[in-house]
């Protein structure tokens, strides 16, 4: 029996927001009093926007801003964030294609990885070096490009259409992302890492970059969504398995992950667990 239509996921949450006057604010709790205001900062903290409930391509961003240490707004996870989001949207000079975009100060940041490469400058999660810089936003692309397949596997026709509507395709889709494109890009990682001249612990260099902030989402996205597959796969790949665990255990983010902030993975975002398409 089909499941029951649902309105797309971001039309829910507007309405949601509607209803309620507004969702109770998450992200840095240090960015907010007890009663849920803004807390007035003499440097004013980063603005993130993002779809609230989801990880998706934001938690990208969020893990880099959470282990830089960076202070933060979760703008749509606040009260009234969702229309904050649209209005800037459809307001800014140089409006963002879509979510993930940040904001600092004046200046607005579309597209995960281009927000990447703007706050590793920053926070020393990347190379100070052109080609190191150039290199570690390089790797960052090609991941998105592995996100964006991955998105596929449950949306292989048109995103406009419910997974039920291209259950089917799907399942052709996603038997060869786990037989083909996972085993590709993450063997391509493993290469990466085997062959750094400052050692395999890190994809660039010696010490972490937001690249290997971003492998680790990656492998625990499709941890979740294709776990039979992952857990054969990655004991071919022990230098992968090896950073995920590395950086799951760095203090930052450790208490990121174990804290409310962490949105847990669902199947509303990117990476979704349809134990069909696993094989």
């Amino acid at each position: 029996m089909r499941a029951p239509l649902r309105a797309p996921f971001f039309v829910r949450v507007l309405l949601a927001e509607r209803r309620t006057g507004g969702m109770a604010p998450v992200g840095n709790p240090s960015n907010f009093f007890a009663d849920g205001s803004a807390r007035a900062r003499t440097i004013m903290p980063y603005e993130l926007y993002y779809w609230p409930g989801i990880q998706g391509r934001g938690e990208f961003v969020r893990l880099a801003l959470e282990e830089a240490g960076a202070d933060y707004v979760d703008v749509a996870r606040g009260p009234g964030g969702m229309s904050a989001m649209t209005r800037l949207m459809e307001k800014a000079t140089h409006p963002p294609f879509a979510p993930p975009f940040l904001k600092d100060g004046e200046t607005l940041i579309g597209q995960t990885a281009a927000i990447l490469l703007y706050l590793g400058a920053r926070h020393g999660l990347a190379p100070k070096d052109p080609e190191g810089g150039l290199w570690t936003h390089q790797i960052q692309l090609t991941l998105s490009d592995l996100v964006a397949e991955a998105h596929d596997t449950h949306h292989p026709i048109a995103t406009s259409l419910y997974y039920e509507d291209q259950k089917q395709e799907a399942r052709r889709r996603a038997e060869d992302f786990r037989r083909n494109r996972i085993p590709k890009f993450l063997g391509w990682c493993e290469t990466i890492l085997a062959r750094n001249p400052a050692g395999d612990a890190h994809l660039v260099g010696g010490t972490l970059t937001y690249a290997d902030l971003s492998l680790f989402q990656v492998v625990e996205g499709l941890s979740y969504a294709f776990p039979k597959a992952m857990k054969h796969l990655l004991k071919d790949l022990p230098k992968v398995a090896a950073l995920r665990e590395a950086v799951a255990a760095r203090p930052r983010i450790r208490a990121y992950l174990d804290s409310d902030r962490r949105i847990p993975f669902n199947e509303e975002g990117i990476f979704r667990h349809y134990p069909e398409l696993d094989g």
